[in-house]
């Protein structure tokens, strides 16, 4: 931040415009259905090209019901969730650049990453690292960050 203040005077002394309040374009997404449920956080946020999802869990759709099977069926219902999200507002998985992955058994990355790897034809850059709860219960949450085109 210190570097970039200094830049600034720089950059009008050369006449170039600067606006440091620019504020990009902002939209705040929820998922169909989702308008009534009173939730602290939007399925997605888009600005510009960029479309940032909010952790997915492996719950059936419409339900707080984890779906069964596993680390492993948790994590094909994830993948679907976000599926269906970057489908909704979109983009899809090939446009994925980017995902973090909160496991509450590290143990279980194996499992869950043999799923994972189906999802991707080129695989976004990744984050995994151990969480020692999540919300429902669940084994398994993702987020992930993708372009819209």
């Amino acid at each position: 931040m210190k570097r970039f203040a200094l830049l600034i005077p720089l950059l009008v002394l050369f006449g170039c415009e600067v606006s440091v309040d620019q504020d990009p374009d902002v939209e705040y997404l929820l998922m169909p259905g989702m308008e009534d449920r009173d939730l602290p956080f939007s399925s997605a946020v888009r600005v510009d090209n960029t479309l940032y999802l909010s952790g997915n869990l492996g719950n059936i759709p419409g339900s707080l019901e984890l779906a069964e099977g596993g680390i492993q069926g948790e994590t094909e219902q994830t993948m679907e969730n976000i599926k269906r999200v970057l489908e909704q507002f979109g983009s899809s998985l090939d446009q994925v650049v980017k995902c973090t992955v909160f496991l509450a058994d590290m143990s279980a990355w194996g499992v869950m990453n043999e799923v994972y790897k189906t999802y991707f034809s080129n695989p976004p850059a990744r984050s995994a690292l151990g969480a020692s709860g999540l919300a429902l219960g669940a084994r398994v949450e993702i987020e992930c960050i993708a372009v819209v085109r």
